[in-house]
This record gives structure tokens, sequence and C-alpha cells, in this order.
């Protein structure tokens, strides 16, 4: 890896994290998981533009890989932590959602309701499915990758929530003394 790379992805991997630290801030978590958010996304993030720029995979199969990756890494935060891995993966996923696509979707969509001429339309129907198809499947793949390792390992994310249960017993108890 050369220099540039390096810090090509370290800057990616620090904006994704400041994204990855408000929207874990608005969603009030217990206080341990925001930084362990940040660096999930910081890891995506990276993780996606490497994928993107250094080998022949498209925008949707690269955020599949990192999602999965957070999603993987959420996983065994979680079970470190004590938490969901729910509020560790989904402030992560947050900064790798299309906007970009579904605005430029929309503007498609509305400059195609004001063209006059054919052939302006049928570049607009074009750039429609092209921005909106590109930014449902990116959505399909954060949601996809993201989701598969609670199903890979559904039972040490079961186990998670028995384990956190009998806490929550023994807090009831102790009020009713």
């Amino acid at each position: 890896m050369n220099g540039d790379l390096i810090w090509t992805l370290l800057g990616d991997a620090f904006f994704a994290a400041v994204a990855a630290l408000g929207f874990a801030v608005i969603s009030n978590p217990p206080k341990r998981a925001i930084a362990i958010s940040a660096i999930l996304a910081a890891v995506g993030h990276a993780l996606r533009l490497y994928l993107l720029t250094h080998t022949s995979l498209g925008l949707p199969t690269a955020s599949f890989f990192a999602a999965f990756i957070i999603g993987m890494f959420s996983m065994l935060a979680a079970k470190l932590i004590h938490c969901p891995a729910e509020i560790f993966s989904f402030p992560s996923l947050l900064p790798m959602i299309p906007g970009m696509y579904a605005y430029k979707t929309i503007l498609s969509l509305l400059r195609f309701m004001e063209a006059k001429t054919p052939q302006v339309q049928q570049q607009l129907v074009v750039d429609i499915f092209q921005n909106g198809l590109t930014a449902l499947f990116v959505m399909f793949a954060l949601v996809i990758g993201a989701s598969l390792p609670l199903f890979l390992f559904h039972k040490q994310s079961f186990m998670m929530t028995r384990l956190l249960k009998p806490t929550a017993r023994r807090h009831r108890k102790m009020h009713r003394s």
C-alpha cells in the first residue's frame, strides 16, 4: 500500500466515524457503545472504499461486504459490552446510505415531469432507473450484510438476550423488597 492510499482510507474512515458518532448520540445508547459505533463505521467505510478502488466490485457488493464486517464486529462488541448488536451496527451503517443516488433519482424524476422533448425524457428515465436501482440495491446490501451475522450466529445472539434478562429480573426483585 502506498502512502496516498493510506491517507485516503484514513480520511474516509475519520469522516465516517464522525458521522456515526452523530447518529449514535441521537439514538441515546450507553456511553460505552458510542465509540465502538464510530470505530465500526470507520472500518466499514474504509473497507468499502478500498474494495471499490482496488477490486472490480461494484458499490452494492462492496457495501454488502462492509456491512457484513460491521455486523460481525457488532456481534463481537455485543458479547463484550453486553448490549444488543443493533446498538453498534445501525449508527455504523448510516454513513454508507446512498443519499446522493436517492437525491439524483428524485431530481431526475422532477426534471422528467418538466421535460419537453422525448430525447430529454428518455435520458431522464435512464437516470431515474440507474440512480434509483443503485440506491435500492445498496440499501438491500446494507440490510442483508448487517443482518446476516445475526442469522448465522443466532444462538450467540439469543444467548446475549438470555444473559441480559436475569439482571432485569434481579433489578425488579430489588425494587419489590
